[in-house]
């Protein structure tokens, strides 16, 4: 697999690598990852990932609220903006107190993009968690709201194309199926333990809409492995997730490969995935990554590990519902 080579995003007219850097850690949330994460540090980050090779880099405003973007755009203005080749994407948020998602809220929520970016134009952007908002689903899909909202800054040449990200498949499906976004983000719903986003991926597929799978490594779990870190989807991992993943470990041992190289590839090794988003908070993690994108995986091993996955259980059900009573983003993507 060539990573310097980008590839066709779907039907946009962006082309993006195999591998997207996920800049949520850089929102510097500790509560989410159990770290916090310097400036320094994450303009450390930023520097190295304009150097290649993954030209692909994802953030939104609800991350750190607005710091992620504040980091990154304070990097685009010492290169004098975006390098040519790269792409960065963005998102488009509720009102984090009220929850309130509106049409002038997604206007607020660009406009504050575009000022701590420090662009004139946004190349995607996506409507991020509306399974949070107080508006339901067709309200958000309404004339004025902020769909609508977004579609029509795309009209006018403040976006260049437009995507929805969020959590329960079965809603991420009725919004693609409306035909007004060109692609999607899921999290934590497609890894070696948990496969509930495959029906987003076929039906996506069909729809020519591009398939963004961010968080293979299930938060942590599946990088650090189940005893550094018993923990999926940002919650404490249940009893049979955590001796799934003990086995998993045990089994990659066997034979000589990293967890994390088999849960990024198992991403990796999907066609319908368009890009994987992998979380990064120091400069070093762009090298590792790519080791882990590339380190030998024989084909009897992906038998054996897809046996121990295939959890039925939406992974952040129970997560998802206290933080939206409570008008908190449940993760970062």
């Amino acid at each position: 697999m060539t990573f310097v080579s980008a590839r066709p995003l779907g039907r946009t007219q962006l082309h993006v690598a195999p591998i997207c850097v996920g800049c949520a850690p850089i929102g510097d949330m500790p509560d989410t990852f159990g770290y916090g994460v310097s400036e320094e540090q994450a303009r450390s980050l930023l520097r190295r990932v304009f150097e290649g090779p993954f030209n692909f880099l994802d953030t939104a405003a609800a991350y750190g609220d607005g710091e992620s973007e504040r980091r990154i755009g304070l990097v685009l203005r010492e290169l004098g903006g975006i390098p040519a080749g790269f792409v960065v994407g963005t998102k488009a948020d509720r009102d984090l107190a009220t929850r309130d998602f509106s049409g002038d809220q997604a206007r607020r929520s660009v406009e504050r993009s575009l000022r701590l970016l420090g662009l004139d134009r946004l190349q995607l952007v996506f409507l991020h968690d509306p399974e949070y908002a107080v508006q339901p689903f067709e309200a958000i899909m309404a004339t004025g709201g902020p769909v609508d909202a977004l579609l029509r800054l795309k009209q006018q040449g403040v976006i260049e194309h437009v995507g929805i990200a969020g959590g329960p498949i079965d809603l991420l499906i009725r919004y693609v199926e409306t035909g007004s976004f060109e692609a999607v983000i899921t999290h934590n719903r497609y890894t070696l333990l948990h496969q509930g986003a495959a029906k987003l991926f076929d039906v996506a597929s069909r729809a020519g809409v591009a398939v963004l799978n961010a968080a293979p490594y299930a938060s942590g779990l599946l990088a650090k492995g189940p005893a550094a870190y018993p923990r999926y989807a940002y919650q404490d991992a249940s009893a049979d997730v955590l001796d799934r993943a003990r086995r998993m470990a045990e089994l990659c041992d066997d034979y000589g490969v990293p967890l994390a190289a088999a849960a990024l590839q198992f991403s990796l090794r999907d066609p319908r995935v368009g890009s994987t988003i992998v979380g990064m908070s120091r400069a070093e993690r762009v090298d590792d990554t790519l080791r882990l994108a590339t380190h030998p995986i024989p084909d009897t091993l992906w038998p054996q590990l897809e046996a121990l996955g295939g959890l039925s259980e939406d992974p952040q059900s129970d997560a998802q519902a206290a933080l939206r009573s409570a008008g908190r983003p449940a993760r970062a993507s």
